[in-house]
């Protein structure tokens, strides 16, 4: 997760995140990212039933009941165990979150136990009543998916209408006091609306946008060939810092991340160093703290049910099951060679990532993204698309 707006437009430096000893429980959560210690925030599946049919979900939802999904009280159990453990964040998501009946009352839960409860959804369930209770449980944010404007979303989304119910769930979180964001899925399909979805931002005052790069997982899989090339994806990155900017300049600031792709924050550290911009020093000083792909070691994943992966995308492997062992013993154990291997993966990487000298800030990228199109995870992440002159010593 790359802050565009917190580093190309300074409204974070390095001395904030000093300030709290880059401790997880102790950061806000705009400084999250730049943590020490790496305490995970977790992805909870909680359902894979889902109302739409997205046809780049990496969880193969369906709008059908499935087997084996953990009860409300095995949820409470995992959620005193992450609040033990010291996750600083639950993301509740699916499938759809918001078609399981009891997430009101988990995300009240995981409050009450310390946490910050997140829920990634598609919107088109948000009622005033539904936005109102869950302000009211204490909520933190609600992230919303939209791939482009009515005809491109709904395209993607499988379903007629699924625009305007994304607009009606962002209104109500709004009316509701709950901070509101929009996630949307960068391919070649759709990359032309980004100029839209920076529009939409403004228009509805959106106060966060997070763009992601396509992860080749689930149904994802099949729009790999659809993936942007390396000459687009700069310039959709480019597209991205050039809006943000402009936004700061005009005093109508948003949070505007990317995500899943860390040649991110070597590209936008790069651009700066290009211009002059004297802000360059203390940008590479975040990177190096937020350390780019954090799988299996800052970020993990609970299906829903109860495997633990990497991270929500790495569903064909399970380290355990958190029916059988709690989370942080999970979490903990470095006797699973991959799970080992992830917790310092910088030493295992292979070919140009070997000898990339941003290794320390991009991690070494996403490893499934590279197992899913080479079948070897240690190879270079085919979608970093940094130049050989940019990455050799």
């Amino acid at each position: 997760m790359i802050g565009i707006s917190k580093l190309y437009c300074g409204t974070v430096e390095p001395s904030d995140a000093l300030r709290y000893g880059r401790h997880s429980a102790k950061l806000p959560s705009h400084l999250l990212q730049f943590s020490a210690d790496k305490k995970p925030v977790v992805v909870w599946n909680i359902t894979r039933r889902c109302n739409l049919k997205c046809v780049h979900c990496y969880a193969h939802a369906k709008d059908e009941s499935f087997p084996d999904e953990l009860s409300t009280e095995e949820g409470k159990v995992v959620l005193d165990d992450l609040a033990r453990f010291g996750s600083p964040v639950i993301l509740f998501s699916g499938g759809e979150p918001l078609m399981r009946p009891d997430l009101v009352e988990l995300a009240e839960y995981a409050v009450k136990n310390g946490m910050r409860a997140v829920i990634s959804t598609n919107g088109t369930l948000i009622t005033a009543a539904v936005a109102k209770e869950l302000k009211t449980v204490g909520l933190s944010y609600v992230g919303i998916s939209l791939d482009g404007m009515q005809e491109v979303n709904d395209r993607f989304r499988g379903v007629r209408g699924a625009f305007q119910m994304a607009l009606q769930g962002i209104e109500a979180c709004k009316e509701a006091g709950i901070k509101v964001g929009l996630r949307f899925t960068m391919n070649r399909l759709n990359y032309g609306e980004i100029p839209s979805i920076f529009d939409l931002l403004e228009a509805l005052d959106i106060p966060r946008v997070c763009f992601y790069h396509l992860v080749y997982a689930g149904r994802g899989t099949k729009l790999m060939k659809e993936d942007l090339s390396h000459e687009e994806t700069r310039k959709a990155v480019d597209l991205i810092i050039d809006r943000t900017l402009d936004l700061h300049e005009r005093g109508k600031g948003k949070e505007v991340l990317t995500v899943d792709n860390h040649s991110d924050g070597p590209y936008l550290y790069l651009r700066l160093l290009k211009s002059g911009n004297p802000r360059a020093t203390e940008v590479l000083e975040l990177l190096k703290m937020n350390e780019g792909n954090n799988s299996g070691r800052g970020i993990g994943c609970i299906s829903w049910d109860g495997s633990v992966h990497a991270d929500q995308f790495w569903r064909h492997h399970s380290f355990g099951n958190v029916r059988e062992r709690p989370f942080s013993v999970i979490w903990s154990d470095l006797s699973d060679p991959l799970m080992r291997k992830l917790k310092d993966k910088k030493q295992y990487v292979k070919g140009r990532c070997s000898t990339c000298k941003w290794l320390d800030v991009c991690g070494g990228n996403f490893r499934v993204r590279a197992e899913a199109a080479t079948g070897d995870l240690w190879a270079p992440d085919p979608a970093c698309y940094l130049t050989d002159e940019e990455i050799h010593p």
